[in-house]
């Protein structure tokens, strides 16, 4: 069946509460998010299905994580149209932690001074122009000027943009996993276009479960911009693969759950050295005691 969009107004907060609801399920989405309508300044919940949607399981969850009846409006999507592609078409370059991320639509000249990176809409999460990822970016070139971590890893790699920028500033081999096979096809198009495909080495992945990730470890450097309940998942398996005194950059959370993830960290042995936030969204620095 076709690809189907399930949406509803709320208010932003309810909006988020339940695109954390229907991400930890796991099953009635591919992908949930939340957003403002710029003409309206209403916020909306949108759940992407790869089916009919269940609405009748969306209004119970609704329910129970909101507490009270929720409206939702289903419509097709065009499964020949490459939708993220289409949304992200004309984005501006971005600049963050000395990097300059831009697509191959851009005819401008590069900034001096600048480690470019090109990267373009994909079937992949990560264009530089979501905060978690500048706020990745951010942070490691906060990490890189203060140490020179030789073992590195991504973890939810998207289209490999995190992993690009670790081994332009390295030049070091990156190991760069993701659970889905298009975006470590994407992450292995664009380290080429990039000029790093020697360096980058992509794995499709569930977090840290590989032989090759176990094989490489510890590392020194870890960066994972996933999402805060996953990230709390592989919270003891990263400090398993983690050298003492390796730094961890983690990323895809809201301020909000910052403290929950921090906590899972902690408990593993890591502290809490930095955190970068960009609007509602953060990005945490630790360090493996």
């Amino acid at each position: 069946m076709p690809l189907s969009q399930l949406s509803a107004p709320l208010s932003k907060d309810q909006a988020y509460a339940l695109v954390d609801a229907v991400m930890d399920d796991g099953e009635l989405a591919v992908t949930a998010s939340a957003h403002e309508d710029l003409e309206t300044g209403e916020w909306v919940f949108e759940a992407t299905c790869n089916e009919a949607p269940d609405v009748e399981a969306f209004s119970e969850l609704a329910r129970l994580t909101l507490g009270g009846a929720v409206e939702f409006a289903i419509e097709p999507i065009d499964p020949e149209i490459n939708w993220v592609a289409k949304s992200l078409e004309g984005l501006q370059p971005v600049i963050a932690g000395g990097f300059y991320v831009y697509g191959s639509h851009e005819t401008g000249p590069i900034p001096a001074g600048m480690s470019s990176i090109r990267i373009d809409a994909a079937q992949a999460f990560g264009t530089g122009h979501h905060e978690t990822t500048t706020g990745c970016l951010e942070a490691i070139d906060r990490v890189l000027k203060h140490s020179r971590p030789r073992n590195l890893l991504d973890v939810g790699t998207g289209t490999g943009i995190l992993a690009i920028a670790l081994a332009m500033r390295t030049r070091l081999p990156v190991i760069a996993t993701d659970i889905d096979p298009i975006a470590v096809k994407t992450t292995a198009e664009n380290a080429r276009d990039n000029g790093v495909a020697g360096l980058i080495h992509p794995l499709v992945a569930a977090g840290l479960d590989h032989p090759a990730i176990a094989r490489a470890a510890p590392y020194n450097l870890i960066v994972a911009n996933i999402l805060a309940k996953p990230l709390i998942d592989i919270a003891a398996s990263m400090s398993r693969a983690s050298t003492r005194g390796g730094t961890a950059i983690l990323s895809g959370l809201l301020d909000r759950q910052a403290s929950s993830v921090t906590a899972a960290y902690v408990q593993c042995g890591y502290r809490l050295t930095r955190k970068i936030i960009r609007g509602e969204w953060a990005t945490l620095i630790l360090q493996k005691r």
